[in-house]
């Protein structure tokens, strides 16, 4: 069934962290520790303060380099250098996954709300380089970052993409709304995601899920099953 509701994609896209690699490598521990520090230094705020900033902009603006910028007109390239300054050593490299990625008929692409060289650093430690045709960063959408529709916009126009035979991976539900609106088939990578329930049975608020058409908590997996 897989098989046939992909056969028209002739372009994957793939968002990077927390997509490429589990979860589990908590990768963005080590992210957020530096993010932190980062606000505490350029802002000149305590811990506590620097640490409710980093997850404020990142709720409100997508990423919280968008609402540093935005809000305190910091030069993003500082920041992308510091806060991916990261340990990639316990990364495994992912022979199924690669395998089943570079299976897939047609163009492959990384893009991520990370910079290019992130995504190569850890595309190489995964084991995943030269299966993809192209890889784009933050920078690539002019530091707008997922989940702005222009963001897609840029990066898609770059790229050449037609929504309408592409599929988008990501770990970020917010993610996939833009995607969803331009015609992509759209696959959260981890847990289901699952607005609250509302005061009457079966009525749900909160995020819509409407724009999420599958859901995989193994990629590997589920791309497999694409490719059979």
């Amino acid at each position: 069934m897989l098989k046939s509701t992909f056969s028209h994609v002739t372009t994957w896209v793939f968002d990077l962290d927390n997509t490429l690699y589990p979860p589990s490598a908590k990768l963005f521990d080590q992210i957020e520790v530096l993010m932190t520090r980062f606000v505490m230094d350029a802002l000149d705020v305590d811990h506590g303060t620097a640490d409710h900033l980093r997850d404020h902009y990142w709720q409100t603006y997508g990423t919280t380099l968008a609402g540093l910028m935005r809000e305190h007109d910091i030069d993003p390239g500082p920041y992308l250098d510091v806060v991916h300054d990261i340990d990639l050593g316990h990364l495994e490299h992912d022979p199924d996954l690669r395998a089943q990625i570079a299976d897939l008929p047609g163009r492959k692409v990384i893009y991520t709300n990370g910079p290019r060289v992130h995504a190569e650093r850890v595309t190489n430690a995964r084991g995943l380089s030269g299966i993809f045709d192209a890889v784009y960063g933050v920078e690539h959408a002019g530091f707008l970052p997922k989940p702005e529709r222009a963001a897609f916009d840029v990066v898609f126009a770059l790229d050449g993409i037609d929504p309408a035979v592409g599929a988008m991976f990501e770990d970020d539900h917010r993610n996939l709304k833009a995607p969803h609106d331009l015609g992509m088939q759209c696959v959260l990578v981890g847990p289901e995601h699952n607005p609250k329930p509302g005061p009457n049975p079966g009525q749900k608020h909160g995020h819509n899920s409407d724009h999420i058409h599958h859901q995989t908590e193994d990629l590997a997996h589920f791309l497999s099953q694409i490719n059979q």
